[in-house]
């Protein structure tokens, strides 16, 4: 007689071994029917961790996986017995995967709770279920990870959220940075050191290569070139949101490294060609109109901005490399045309303001140093969710914790046209 479906926690080892024979697993019924009593209630109970692990210790990879398919249709026809003896699903399948079930809620509680399988929690991993499509995760996949407030969210798999208003903070944030960079310009100026008492530091790329007047506006073009090309990235890529916060919360981390380091030493400026000393602007209005100036201005010559004294490292280096890091990062790696043209601007771009003489080696070294390893240390943590939900990540990088604790994992290259008209463009790019 075959057993009932109905009543399967009742079940007894002959009804479990009858119930193996008719799946076809009859090679296993002395294992687990005799040697291990295996009843219905343990048997709605069983996962594939536990037919892996010992004191099991399957080895067929096909009859595994087979079992357990045969294992979920069970439960699956018997939630009502699994809530009534407290097994959620959570409970029950620690892969998180439940063939054919759609709109299940998974809730992590906030706390380290571990599934029966043992091999997996909800404290930052991620969990996804299927929806019966073995080729991929589908549109009702489901992402369960840790926050920084210790509570657990639900996302779908392979979405990320664009969290518009954390990119209006990154954005306030960054532009809040170059106003003060802007006054912190204006108390560097009135303390540029006089070049009669304080000439030039030696510097062995300033003595070797004679100076070009127009090679700073070369590199301020260069820069505006790279600007135009990252807009354009920023346009057609589907997560803008996230790289546009992301650009805005390193660059004004950079810039106000960059105001502490100018402000704290005064260097002597790079070349007699400069026609820089003290200037005092008066009272605070004063400063604040000429800070104003220099931030409206963005601090570039070609707007019609003169600096002096802001030196330690460059500005002028920070953006070149921010941006040709972000244009290399977030477009496919088969553009090579892009990246070389990237690399070219911002190689270049560096050149010409060594040749320009506006600032010394040390400075736009110790810029595309800070810059690059800034940005790479970022995105490392960004996608290792194992630090990007850390204690420690926390309390060092708050900042970075705030805006990365949405992000799932790295950010894909997608792009798409992001206006009703003209559709070919929307057809072209998908």
């Amino acid at each position: 007689m075959a057993p009932s479906e109905d009543s399967v926690s009742a079940w007894s080892c002959k009804q479990v071994a009858q119930w193996l024979q008719e799946e076809g697993f009859g090679e296993y019924v002395e294992l687990l029917c005799t040697q291990h009593r295996l009843d219905g209630l343990s048997l709605l109970a069983l996962t594939e961790a536990d037919l892996r692990g010992p004191p099991l210790g399957l080895t067929v990879l096909g009859d595994i996986k087979r079992l357990n398919i045969a294992l979920r249709r069970l439960q699956r026809q018997n939630q009502a017995q699994l809530e009534e003896l407290g097994l959620r699903p959570t409970d029950s399948f620690p892969t998180g995967l439940l063939l054919g079930a759609a709109g299940v809620e998974w809730s992590c509680d906030g706390a380290d709770r571990r599934y029966n399988g043992g091999d997996r929690s909800c404290n930052g991993t991620e969990l996804r279920l299927r929806n019966g499509d073995r080729s991929g995760y589908g549109s009702g996949a489901a992402l369960c990870h840790m926050h920084s407030n210790g509570r657990c969210r639900q996302h779908l798999a392979g979405r990320l959220d664009p969290e518009v208003w954390k990119t209006v903070l990154s954005t306030i944030y960054v532009f809040f940075v170059f106003g003060f960079t802007s006054f912190v310009m204006v108390l560097v100026h009135e303390r540029v050191p006089d070049t009669r008492t304080y000439p030039p530091l030696p510097d062995i790329f300033l003595d070797s290569v004679p100076r070009i007047p127009w090679a700073f506006a070369m590199a301020e073009a260069c820069g505006v070139i790279l600007c135009y090309m990252f807009m354009l990235i920023l346009l057609l890529h589907k997560h803008r949101s996230i790289l546009f916060r992301r650009l805005c919360s390193l660059m004004g981390t950079v810039f106000l490294l960059r105001c502490c380091t100018m402000f704290v030493t005064s260097l002597s400026v790079p070349g007699q060609h400069l026609k820089c000393a003290s200037k005092t602007y008066g009272d605070t209005l004063g400063k604040i109109q000429r800070a104003l100036a220099i931030w409206s201005g963005f601090g570039m010559t070609l707007t019609g901005v003169q600096t002096c004294g802001d030196y330690m490292f460059s500005g002028h280096t920070v953006v070149i490399t921010m941006l040709n890091f972000f244009v290399t990062e977030y477009t496919p790696r088969t553009w090579n045309l892009i990246h070389t043209i990237s690399w070219v601007l911002n190689l270049f771009g560096i050149f010409f303001i060594l040749a320009a003489h506006e600032h010394y080696s040390i400075d736009v070294f110790i810029a595309f140093y800070i810059t690059t390893r800034l940005f790479l240390y970022y995105h490392t943590l960004a996608n290792t969710r194992a630090y990007q939900h850390s204690r420690r990540a926390r309390i060092w990088f708050p900042m970075f914790s705030f805006f990365e604790c949405n992000v799932n994992g790295p950010v894909p290259n997608q792009y798409h046209w992001p206006f009703d008209k003209p559709a070919f463009m929307k057809t072209l790019i998908g």
